[in-house]
Order: structure tokens, then sequence, then C-alpha cells
């Protein structure tokens, strides 16, 4: 069983000057973190939207804006979903 950790890191990133001068680097440098862990498989829909501080809805409409289709939402994660469900509901979190 996996545990949930309530912990926060906090990352630091050297950033070449060029892209530091843009509006919010920090923010861009997350964005891109977050979506090449998305497209990788490294990162689930719903860790990629809790890392940019989103519903999954927010973060479907995020990768929409941005192009990004190869990782829809899929009937194995609905599957998996509902499996999820399940178990929490068997164990009466839910």
């Amino acid at each position: 069983m996996r545990e949930a950790y309530n912990t926060i890191m906090e990352i630091t990133v050297k950033l070449p000057d060029d892209l530091a001068q843009r509006q919010n680097p920090g923010r861009e440098a997350l964005e891109a973190l977050v979506i090449e862990g998305y497209r990788s498989g490294a990162l689930s829909h719903y860790q990629a939207s809790q890392f940019l501080g989103l519903s999954r809805f927010q973060f479907d409409g995020f990768l929409k804006q941005r192009n990004i289709h190869e990782h829809a939402y899929s009937v194995e994660d609905l599957d998996q979903d509902e499996e999820t469900l399940r178990h929490l509901q068997s164990k009466c979190v839910l």
C-alpha cells in the first residue's frame, strides 16, 4: 500500500541568463518539467496537476492550450481510477 506524504520539497535550479530574463522563469521551468514528466509517464495526470496547483480539469485545459494530446485521459485511466475508488471505499476512506 502506498502512503501519502505531506512534506514539501524545495528545488533550486540555476538558469542561464537568457532564460532568467523571462517574465516568470521559475514557473516556465516547472511547467516544462511537469510536461516532460507527464509525457514520459513518470508523472500521472493527477500528480502533474498537483505539481502545478491545478485541478484535473484545469490541467486538461493547460495541456490543450499547449497542444499536448498524446496522454489524454484514456479508458485505462478510467479503469485505474475506478479500481482506486473501490479500494478506498473498501477501506472506508471514502
